[in-house]
């Protein structure tokens, strides 16, 4: 399901679980620049008014559910904040960006110095654009990496975050030469592009990137073009952006029968292979790399929050939870400007609901992984998603 999907609503519930893009067409994020705007001044001991912008109001039950779970976790994340007091607003957008932009314009208007959300990679951009003059800054919901910069930040798990993560891991276990196997859609070439800068950055080699059409013949004619670079170059991984229910399966048992083993190139994923408790079985990909998120502070997490509300969370309430837990971290500094770009951006970053996150200048974000593979059939830990972010190597 590796957003290949045309029905992005229908697939929100488990966007976040295997790593898939909310994929909008997006205008350039405007930059602010200039002194602590009057709408971003933090002042101590007073109220922090934040706006949580969610996709209610549509006719979409399953935007309802989640617009429902991400309030609560963000009002469970206010309760945890202790001595922060936050003034939190929701205002519902439909999912829809001309929507979004007014309700932005609105909560502004009445007094939030920051804003929480859209989910959806093109209404956070409408809303960014809309309130980039008052100076105030967005944590979207999205992982889209298009729509990041200016005043909008991204709180959705990135490409960039899982294949810096894995390539370092790699690159510390005799990986260093990497075959790029992608899908030929934009999110596969998002991909490639996130594998091939961490690959590079960390200064291993691109032994050849290979696209396939998004069909079985596509991918199943692609594997054996794959293995022979594997052979002719010496490759010693083949990473690859295939999603674990969409074209990972057919990828893996492709390469299996062409020859690539483990002894030979080591598989490694950008997705989730644990989404799917089927994929586990595959013969391809024991053995193989992926990133998961801090396994402890998200069971931590949901049973708070199934405790709470007496349901299990939607895979993207957490998002929401983080936000709040960033904005409180931040207003606890007492500073008047603390919800300002180059506050958000601190380096050592906050603690979240899946792990460790900070936020980079370029609007995305980078989340403290662990390093799984697939043993027997099960997951199992190789290395531990980091606690801090000094001397992580992230």
């Amino acid at each position: 399901m590796f957003a290949r999907l045309t029905q992005p609503r229908k697939a929100a519930a488990r966007l976040l679980a295997l790593f898939s893009i909310l994929w909008l067409a997006a205008c350039q994020p405007i930059v602010a620049t200039g002194p602590v705007s009057d709408a971003q001044r933090v002042t101590p001991g007073a109220p922090v008014k934040v706006a949580l912008l969610v996709p209610a109001g549509s006719s979409s039950q399953s935007d309802a559910l989640l617009a429902s779970n991400l309030e609560n976790a963000a009002r469970l994340a206010i309760a945890d904040l202790g001595n922060v007091e936050i003034d939190m607003k929701v205002y519902p957008t439909a999912g829809d960006p001309a929507r979004a932009a007014r309700a932005a314009t609105t909560a502004v208007a009445e007094g939030a110095q920051i804003i929480l959300g859209p989910l959806y990679a093109e209404a956070a951009n409408a809303v960014g654009v809309a309130v980039a003059d008052q100076g105030v800054n967005v944590l979207a919901f999205s992982n889209n990496p298009t729509i990041a910069g200016g005043n909008v930040f991204i709180l959705g798990p990135t490409f960039s975050s899982a294949a810096t993560r894995l390539v370092q891991y790699g690159r510390a276990n005799g990986i260093d030469r990497y075959v790029v196997a992608y899908g030929n859609d934009l999110q596969g070439v998002i991909g490639r592009d996130s594998i091939v800068n961490a690959v590079k950055s960390s200064g291993g080699a691109v032994a050849g990137t290979q696209a396939y059409e998004l069909s079985q013949a596509g991918v199943q004619s692609a594997a054996p073009r794959v293995a022979e670079t594997v052979r002719g170059t010496g490759a010693t991984g083949v990473f690859t952006t295939a999603g674990v229910n969409a074209d990972l399966p057919i990828l893996a048992n492709a390469l299996n029968k062409a020859g690539v083993t483990p002894q030979q190139a080591r598989m490694l994923g950008l997705t989730r292979w644990d989404a799917a408790p089927q994929a586990l079985t595959l013969p391809g990909l024991q053995n193989g790399l992926f990133a998961v998120p801090d396994t402890a502070r998200t069971r931590a997490f949901e049973q708070r929050y199934s405790s709470t509300y007496g349901a299990q969370p939607h895979p993207l309430a957490g998002l929401a939870y983080d936000g709040i837990a960033a904005i409180g971290a931040l207003a606890a500094t007492g500073r008047a400007d603390a919800l300002t770009r180059n506050a958000l951006v601190t380096s050592q970053g906050f603690k979240g609901t899946s792990g460790i996150f900070r936020l980079l200048s370029n609007g995305t974000n980078q989340r403290g992984l662990a390093v799984a593979t697939i043993r027997n059939n099960q997951v199992v830990i190789l290395d531990p998603a980091p606690t801090s972010f000094r001397g992580a190597g992230l």
